[in-house]
């Protein structure tokens, strides 16, 4: 057995902890720009890390509220950003919603359930997943407009052609969630079929208690990238009371006005509230589900 010496395994410690602080204030140092932009007077994207004359102007108009600054002059929120903050979550929580719903069923019949083209059929969806969404944005947005004329519901300005879109995610998550069912005993079927239990009642009562912790990985990862999304969105979301607040805060960054910086990272720092509530709840079954799935 070897023994290594205190003092050199001290500074192999040292040199560890060193990288990961280093590595730690390099990844966080944008966010803490971002952080610094939302509190600086004015729109301005450069200056000191610490602002000189800290001011809450930009938090105040992106909750909406007047801000009256020290001259006396009234600034007035230019673009609905709470609004938009809401249209996020909503269109995120039903797309996840749904997306968690339809993956679950189907991973759990490709997984146990022996049917004719299964393979194949796993196969063309492992293919399709493969190429991202935003290839299809113009025939996408063909299609819903033509789905508005027979239908408003569906078709360019409204979240329930947003969300019919996100529902397309399924592809990849059918693979995550299959596997954890695939690493399930298959003794728990036979089981279930010696009480009685019809496959659904199995599903139901058995495999999806189980699955708890891939469920929560693929609602986290569905609802991030929903509300992370802008190609999708910007396509067809015309409307600014209807736009999300990753299509919305664009607005903020206009050529024909000016850039207004401040209030674009106060909004940006907003649009990672929703994650992080998300995150903290789910945070238990995050490590055991990415692992397992």
């Amino acid at each position: 057995m070897i023994v290594e010496n205190p003092r050199e395994l001290f500074w192999k410690k040292f040199a560890a902890h060193a990288f990961l602080l280093l590595f730690l204030g390099i990844t966080m140092f944008p966010f803490l720009m971002v952080i610094s932009i939302s509190f600086r007077t004015g729109n301005f994207s450069t200056g000191a890390l610490l602002p000189e004359n800290p001011t809450l102007e930009h938090w105040y108009l992106a909750f909406g509220l007047d801000y009256t600054r020290e001259d006396g002059t009234v600034v007035t929120p230019p673009y609905p950003v709470l609004r938009w903050m809401w249209n996020s979550i909503k269109v995120s929580l039903i797309a996840a919603v749904g997306v968690l719903l339809l993956a679950t069923i189907s991973a759990y019949a490709f997984s146990r359930v022996r049917f004719r083209g299964r393979m194949p059929l796993l196969d063309s969806l492992f293919i399709i997943q493969m190429f991202p969404t935003t290839l299809a944005l113009v025939a996408l947005y063909a299609i819903f407009d033509s789905l508005g004329d027979v239908s408003p519901v569906l078709g360019i300005d409204s979240h329930w052609a947003l969300v019919l879109v996100y529902l397309s995610a399924i592809t990849l998550h059918i693979w995550t969630i299959k596997g954890y069912f695939d690493g399930l005993d298959p003794a728990l079927d036979k089981a279930a079929q010696i009480d009685g239990a019809t496959p659904w009642q199995t599903f139901r009562l058995v495999f999806l208690p189980l699955a708890v912790p891939i469920v929560a990985v693929v609602f986290v990862l569905a609802f991030i990238g929903f509300v992370n999304d802008y190609p999708i969105a910007s396509v067809l979301i015309r409307s600014q009371d209807q736009m999300t607040l990753a299509v919305g805060s664009r607005l903020y960054l206009n050529e024909q006005i000016r850039y207004l910086w401040g209030d674009f990272a106060a909004a940006a720092i907003l649009s990672g509230v929703p994650i992080t509530v998300v995150f903290l709840i789910a945070q238990r079954y995050l490590v055991s589900g990415l692992a397992e799935g």
